[in-house]
């Protein structure tokens, strides 16, 4: 990870740590949390028009970041604790995407990737 995912991470491991919260932690109990906080965020969005989704402000937007937030916090400890370079895998992934999915053959903006894995 980077130095600030890296910073998160430690802040937030010594955050649980102070409170003996370790015995909680697991991947399992990670994931149900990352769920669970998916699904707040979902629903701040849940019923928007396009226009709305990208135009979040005020309280609304403060309570987008929060949620963002928790998704983060859970996803960083998800991956400490699964000793994953949540980083580095994100770059992998990015990888396997520009091949999968070459631009060339979306520059047009008709094809939508499910029609380009269909068309091969």
């Amino acid at each position: 990870m980077n130095d600030s995912l890296d910073e998160l991470n430690e802040r937030h491991r010594q955050f649980v740590e102070e409170r003996n919260w370790q015995k909680h932690q697991t991947p399992k109990n990670l994931v149900m949390a990352l769920t669970g906080e998916v699904g707040e965020l979902n629903e701040l969005f849940q019923w928007l028009t396009p226009e709305e989704s990208r135009t979040v402000a005020g309280d609304r937007k403060q309570a987008v970041a929060e949620e963002m937030s928790d998704v983060l916090i859970y996803l960083v400890r998800l991956a400490d604790e699964l000793g994953i370079d949540l980083v580095a895998a994100a770059h992998e992934k990015c990888d396997t995407n520009e091949r999968k999915y070459p631009a060339e053959a979306f520059r047009d903006g008709r094809m939508r990737p499910h029609e380009y894995k269909e068309s091969r």
